[in-house]
């Protein structure tokens, strides 16, 4: 037993030195098992080991689309990347989100001014009266040194505008005026003659003792010219010429000539001319251009008719120029919230009205911009908004003078929401009264003059020769003041932008910006301004010297 012992343990000499080597029973069989198992759980989780940085990219790729390299770093992983920062306030069009926010509030807010009767504070110092005859010096006319023909383009009152010039020149040169006449323009599409809009004979019996003015050529002058008047030479004049310009150049050759014609003849003349040629254009700017009979008949019923509708008030009403037109949207190529379907409509608008101009290699549209800059015509909305907010309530009779308003369906409703008594020419006047006028814009515009001209308050949206030449005719009607709310847009917009704003918080600013167009209602002209808006000091006294 004992020597089998040993013959077995020296034989078995390499399993005891196995044995030593590993001193727990098994434990090779024990590290290939968790190999194994440590194997199979990577085979398992191979999917996830794949997908890991497939959905790392994924979320890289929107985190990008999120943030961009402009603004301050931002550390995701290994990758920086820069928070894109929000557009600047007044940028996005939210009125609706406001309308919604402070609809309620207007509704109970019982307390409201009456803005009617206390927007304008004008001090008697400061009371103007028209004194356009008194410095007019009325002295024999001269020989007339010919003929001057002008072709007037544009709507109503770039017409009036052509026209007033006209007779400046004619005084300034010692022509006479033959009666303007209107080209017709691809967009206004007006084919009125001159007496279709304003009162012909009115304007030639106003004008004889200081310029002469008559219906057409006379024969001699026509048959030297194979009696087509674009035979006579056109003197193409810069806009803005000066005094010295048309006596230097338009001068001779009217002398050598007998005739000149310029066309076309808007803002051909410079603002600051020496005061007797001023005092031409007052004349004829605030006396002599008076609407023809059918304008101021219909006109008249039409104001007599606001007044009795505002028999609440007083006889007092508002009208606002309002410039919501597809042209006219379309143009500023700003945005609202029609969404995808209305982007399309505006820009297919913009090809038939300008075709390509927007397109031109370089061109750089901003909406955004736009609206920052106070560029983007106001929506009906907005002018209720607007106007609720400086007081004027909703037994407020309000006068929309307008185009056509682009959706009128969809912007027109909350306008007529906040102000229940709103009246357009299509409302005020019948069918059958409009008729005669239908077709031709200007006409239909010095019907929509008249009414904002009789107005308590003129609210102006946007700018053009209808406020300009309105706020004139105002402050020579109201003693100097224009009577209007020509509201601040950069600002406006900053308002409107703010779904949170609280309706005393904008009330306060919108009284404030009723305010300030109180200050400027009055104002004297400066060398660089119209006279066609700035009447004083040149067509107008102080109240203690006219």
């Amino acid at each position: 037993m004992h020597g089998n012992t040993r013959i077995g343990g020296a034989g078995a000499r390499p399993n005891g030195a196995a044995a030593a080597a590993a001193p727990w029973p098994g434990r090779k069989g024990s590290v290939e098992r968790l190999a194994y198992a440590a194997a199979a759980a990577v085979l398992r989780r191979r999917a996830v080991l794949v997908v890991v940085p497939l959905l790392y990219m994924v979320v890289m790729v929107v985190l990008v689309g999120v943030w961009n390299l402009d603004s301050g770093p931002v550390r995701v992983g290994v990758a920086i990347l820069r928070r894109r920062a929000p557009p600047p306030p007044g940028s996005m069009y939210r009125s609706t989100q406001v309308f919604e926010k402070l609809w309620p509030y207007m509704q109970g807010d019982v307390n409201h001014s009456n803005a009617l009767t206390t927007a304008w504070h004008q001090k008697a110092g400061h009371r103007w009266k028209p004194c356009t005859h008194k410095r007019l010096k009325q002295t024999e006319l001269p020989p007339s040194n010919g003929f001057l023909i002008i072709e007037a383009n544009g709507g109503l009152n770039q017409q009036r505008l052509s026209i007033c010039d006209a007779v400046a020149v004619a005084g300034l040169l010692n022509a006479t005026l033959v009666i303007p006449m209107f080209h017709l323009n691809s967009v206004w599409r007006d084919s009125s003659k001159f007496g279709d809009i304003f009162d012909e004979e009115y304007f030639i019996e106003s004008l004889k003792d200081h310029v002469r003015v008559v219906r057409e050529l006379p024969g001699d002058i026509l048959q030297q010219y194979d009696h087509n008047i674009s035979n006579i030479p056109n003197m193409r004049t810069k806009a803005f010429s000066s005094k010295a310009y048309y006596l230097q150049k338009v001068l001779p050759k009217l002398l050598e000539l007998g005739a000149v014609r310029i066309a076309p003849f808007s803002n051909r003349l410079a603002h600051s001319v020496p005061p007797n040629i001023q005092r031409l254009r007052c004349l004829t700017n605030y006396e002599a251009l008076r609407f023809s009979g059918p304008i101021r008949t219909l006109a008249e019923k039409m104001v007599d008719r606001m007044v009795k509708n505002s028999s609440i008030s007083g006889g007092k009403y508002v009208s606002v120029h309002l410039r919501f037109e597809e042209d006219m949207v379309a143009f500023s190529c700003c945005t609202y919230d029609g969404g995808q379907k209305e982007k399309l409509e505006l820009e297919k608008a913009r090809e038939r009205g300008w075709r390509g101009k927007f397109h031109r290699p370089g061109r750089i549209i901003s909406p955004e911009a736009n609206r920052r800059d106070g560029k983007c015509p106001l929506t009906p909305m907005e002018v209720g908004m607007m106007l609720r907010g400086m007081g004027f309530g909703n037994t407020t009779s309000l006068y929309v003078a307008s185009g056509e308003i682009y959706n009128a369906k969809k912007y027109m409703a909350p306008l007529r929401q906040l102000f229940p008594l709103l009246e357009t020419k299509e409302t005020l006047a019948s069918a059958d009264e409009l008729a005669p006028f239908k077709g031709y814009s200007s006409r239909l515009a010095a019907l929509d003059y008249t009414v904002c001209a009789r107005s308590e308050v003129f609210v102006t949206t946007q700018g053009g020769n209808f406020p300009h030449f309105l706020m004139g005719h105002r402050r020579h009607l109201y003693e100097g003041h224009s009577k209007t709310i020509k509201p601040d847009k950069r600002k406006l917009v900053l308002f409107l932008d703010n779904p949170s704003i609280r309706w005393d918080r904008f009330k306060r600013h919108m009284q404030d910006m009723l305010h300030q167009s109180d200050i400027k209602g009055v104002g004297l002209r400066k060398p660089d301004a119209s006279v066609y808006t700035f009447p004083m000091p040149d067509c107008m006294c102080q109240q203690g010297q006219a």
